[in-house]
């Protein structure tokens, strides 16, 4: 058995055990983050899984404002004939106006960050389209790349997918006091010639934005 051949079966072997989670799994985190040791399972304000951290003692009542990032892909992202770079950038764009949105009723929204502004930063790390039902699927993107052969899921529904790694930092010292790494999926597509659109995502997107305005209560109810 060549060397290539063995590389390319524990490629898929990772890619399909963190598939079948409901969470992100190490081998999938995308290194924007840069340390990950002190991420732990938790729920969302909506009951989803992720995995977070908090600084101990964070108190959220010292800001005011918030500065929203427009998200950016981490890696770079890798457009495809199913998922187009369009698509991607209607995403970016689409989550930083929802977050805008429903943080909005908690702080200020701000375009510079000042003494009691928290800056919230995050990458979409991974968009990925798989064929129901069967062991093979293409994420956009992601470090090991995989090109499924998907011939014979051609008339299959596949599923849709979405990865992020969330940071809130404060300007002062541009030090993180959260970070959240979770997955979402999306509505399911006809087959593989149909094409990902915004409106497939925004369901997954718009339930982010609302967990991160009822983050704040969250972490208060936790001291």
């Amino acid at each position: 058995m060549s060397k290539p051949f063995l590389v390319g079966a524990l490629s898929v072997a990772l890619l399909l055990a963190g598939c079948a989670s409901s969470t992100t799994q190490p081998e999938q985190y995308s290194g924007f983050l840069g340390d990950y040791s002190q991420l732990t399972p938790a729920t969302s304000a909506s009951g989803a899984p992720v995995l977070r951290w908090v600084k101990p003692g964070l108190d959220l009542s010292q800001y005011d404002a918030v500065l929203v990032e427009r998200p950016q892909f981490y890696p770079k992202p890798q457009p495809t004939a199913q998922v187009s770079q369009q698509t991607l950038d209607q995403i970016a764009n689409y989550l930083q106006q929802a977050m805008q949105r429903e943080l909005s009723s908690r702080m200020q929204i701000v375009q510079q960050p000042g003494p009691r502004t928290l800056v919230l930063r995050s990458a979409i790390s991974s968009v990925d389209v798989s064929p129901e039902g069967l062991k093979a699927y293409e994420v956009i993107p992601i470090a090991l790349v995989l090109a499924a052969a998907n011939t014979a899921a051609g008339t299959r529904d596949e599923n849709t997918a979405i990865y992020i790694e969330m940071q809130a930092l404060d300007p002062a010292n541009n030090q993180p006091v959260a970070q959240i790494v979770r997955k979402g999926s999306g509505l399911q597509l006809e087959n593989d010639s149909t094409q990902l659109t915004l409106k497939d995502l925004q369901p997954v997107l718009d339930v982010w934005a609302k967990d991160a305005r009822n983050f704040q209560p969250a972490v208060q109810a936790q001291k």
